[in-house]
C-alpha cells in the first residue's frame, strides 16, 4: 500500500516535498519578511506531513555540515562535502525522492537496491505539542514544543537536535556512549539525565543526574564535564557553566507536566516562554512593563489564564487582537 506517514497519496507527498524545498530555498536566500514567515508557519501547522517533509529536506541540506561531528580523525581527512550556495538545484532533485520513499513505506523499501544505510528517523512536534520516544535499550527522550530531533539510522545512540528542546533519560553504556549533536556542539552521556535547548545562536545544557561531557565540535578544545546542577550556555565561540540547585533546574522541566513555572521572571521573558507554546503571541513593548516580575505556575497552553493572572497581579492592561495580545499599562 502506498501511503505517506500521514496517509496522503504519493502524488500529494511529492507536492509536499517540492513545497518544502520552495520554503527552504526562500529562507536560505534571505529577505524573508514577517508576512513570509507567518505564511511559512501557517503551512507547517496545517499538517504533520508538512512539518516532517520540511525538516527532512532541511536535514539533508545541513547533513554535510554535520558529517564531521561524529567522524574520527581519519574521517576528517576525507574530502569534505560542501553544500551548494542555494538549495534549489540540490533539493528540487532530492525533495521528491526523500518524501516519495517515505510515501512508499517499508514494503517498497525492499525493492530499493542497494540500501546505502538505514534512514535517519525524524521526530517532530508542533507548537504546543510534546512527544515521548522510547529507544530499544530503554532510554527515553521527551520532546518539548516546536522541536525536531533526528535519530541516526545506522547508530540509534546518536541523535541530532535540530530545533527546540528535549529531555534525555539515558541508559548508560560505557562501550557505546549516547551522543547528541546540537548547534555545533556534542553532548556525550556518561550515565545521565539532562535536557538540551537549542536556539538560533546558542545552546543550553543542564544536568539533572549523572555526568555528561560538552564540547564544541568545530574547535579543538578539551571537553567540559558537567555534573548535577551544572547549567551550560554555549555559543560558537564561548561556553559558560554555572551552578544551580537541581530543584531549580527541575522547574525548567515543568513543561513535561504541561506547566510553566516562573520564579521572579520578568514579564517579557515569561511572555517569550508562553509564545513558544502557543499560536497566539504575547507582545510587551513598554520597557517598564517588560521589567515587571512575576511568580507562579501556569498551564503552558492556556494563554487566557496567564493573561488573567497578569492583569490581576500586576495591574496591567491587555489588548486582545485575536492572533496576538499586547500587554501595557
Amino acid at each position: 500500500m502506498s501511503a505517506t506517514e500521514s496517509g496522503a497519496p504519493l502524488a500529494d507527498a511529492r507536492a509536499i516535498g517540492e513545497r518544502a524545498a520552495d520554503w527552504l530555498e526562500r529562507r536560505e536566500r534571505g529577505g524573508f519578511s514577517e508576512q513570509d514567515n507567518a505564511a511559512f508557519e501557517a503551512w507547517l501547522s496545517e499538517s504533520t506531513a508538512h512539518l516532517t517533509a520540511y525538516w527532512r529536506v532541511r536535514a539533508a541540506w545541513e547533513r554535510a555540515n554535520r558529517l564531521s561531528a561524529f567522524g574520527s580523525q581519519s574521517n576528517a581527512l576525507r574530502k569534505p562535502v560542501t553544500p551548494q550556495k542555494s538549495p534549489s538545484q540540490f533539493f528540487r532533485r532530492v525533495a521528491a525522492a526523500v518524501v516519495a520513499v517515505a510515501a512508499l513505506g517499508a514494503g517498497a523499501a525492499l525493492y530499493l537496491s542497494p540500501p546505502a544505510q538505514p534512514a535517519d528517523m525524524t521526530y517532530a512536534t508542533t507548537v504546543g505539542g510534546k512527544k515521548v520516544i522510547v529507544l530499544t535499550d530503554g532510554s527515553r527522550i521527551e520532546l518539548n514544543t516546536d522541536t525536531i530531533l533526528r535519530l541516526d539510522g545506522a547508530d540509534r545512540r546518536k541523535v541530532w537536535l535540530d530545533k527546540g528542546e528535549a529531555y534525555f533519560d539515558i541508559h548508560h553504556n560505557a562501550r557505546h556512549p549516547f551522543v547528541v549533536i546540537a548547534n555545533g556542539h556534542r553532548v556525550t552521556d556518561l550515565g545521565t539525565k539532562f535536557f538540551i535547548r537549542e536556539d538560533a545562536d546558542r545552546l543550553e545544557v543542564a544536568l539533572i543526574e549523572g555526568r555528561a561531557s560538552l564540547e564544541n565540535v568545530g574547535r579543538k578544545s578539551k571537553p567540559q564535564i558537567l555534573t548535577p546542577g551544572h547549567f551550560a550556555v554555549a555559543t560558537a565561540s564561548l561556553t559558560s557553566i554555572s551552578a544551580k540547585p537541581v530543584a531549580t533546574l527541575a522547574n525548567d522541566l515543568s513543561w513535561r507536566n504541561g506547566t510553566l513555572i516562573f520564579r521572579g521572571m520578568t514579564l517579557a521573558d515569561a511572555a517569550s516562554e508562553f509564545n513558544r507554546y502557543n499560536r497566539k503571541k504575547l507582545l510587551v513593548n513598554d520597557p517598564e512593563v517588560a521589567g515587571l516580575k512575576i511568580d507562579g505556575t501556569f498551564p503552558a497552553n492556556n494563554v487566557e489564564a496567564f493573561l488573567d493572572a497578569v492583569q490581576s497581579a500586576l495591574k496591567v492592561h491587555v489588548e486582545d487582537r485575536g492572533s496576538e495580545a499586547v500587554i501595557s499599562r
